[in-house]
């Protein structure tokens, strides 16, 4: 619009102006407004430079990234879309934020819940551990953006201005399917992480072994 408009501003100066310059009684005068004019049409024309932006906002992909994806067994399509998936995760958990910090009860949720927390580290997981994107389908495409949705319309019922009787047992009844929600999301989590504590479980066990087996050698050899 604002391309247009000098255009078109800029067409009439000099319209304007090559006309007057036909005037016997022509000065200099008008020689600056036609340098003006060229100015608005050159503008106009040429318009404000185009901002470079990366397919939905994501930084682009470093060198150490990229190589840690590949090392991952990842493809490049694959990485596009794990970059793709992460984008708007990172996207909804930066809205399920905003949406938390508007509201007390929405607060005492995710204080009880630690919803935020278990969103972010399991993000950050995700990218320690891309190829195993597909244990946190229900995180990912289900659970999480029905958090934001549902919280979005909590928020705006919320706001409203008149309050009804039905309107408290709406906005009553959201708490309480965001707070089974929000418990969805921590046990996502935990179950992303199981294999974690099994794997220490083993090394646990292992270490107890040698430990036993050092000290009963020990015993012998005093003995």
């Amino acid at each position: 619009m604002k391309k247009i408009i000098l255009t078109t501003i800029g067409g009439l100066v000099l319209l304007s102006l090559f006309v007057g310059m036909a005037d016997s009684n022509f000065t200099l005068f008008p020689l600056l407004l036609v340098a003006f004019g060229v100015f608005l049409v050159v503008t106009g024309l040429k318009g404000s430079p185009k901002k470079k932006t990366n397919k939905q906002g994501l930084p682009l992909l470093s060198k150490e990234k990229e190589e840690h994806y590949l090392q991952s067994g990842m493809s490049q399509s694959e990485i596009e879309y794990f970059r793709d998936t992460m984008g708007m995760a990172k996207e909804q958990i930066e809205q399920l934020q905003k949406n938390i910090n508007k509201n007390a009860k929405l607060k005492a949720i995710d204080l009880r819940r630690d919803t935020l927390r278990a969103a972010k580290a399991l993000f950050k997981e995700l990218v320690k551990e891309p190829q195993k994107l597909h244990c946190a389908n229900h995180f990912l495409y289900t659970h999480l953006p029905n958090m934001v949705d549902l919280t979005d319309k909590f928020i705006e019922i919320n706001e409203h201005e008149i309050k009804s009787r039905e309107t408290y047992e709406k906005i009553e009844e959201s708490a309480q399917i965001i707070d089974q929600m929000a418990s969805l999301i921590a046990q996502d989590y935990q179950q992303f992480v199981a294999d974690d504590f099994e794997e220490m479980d083993v090394e646990l066990s292992i270490a107890k072994q040698s430990l036993k087996r050092d000290n009963v050698n020990r015993t012998a050899e005093k003995i």
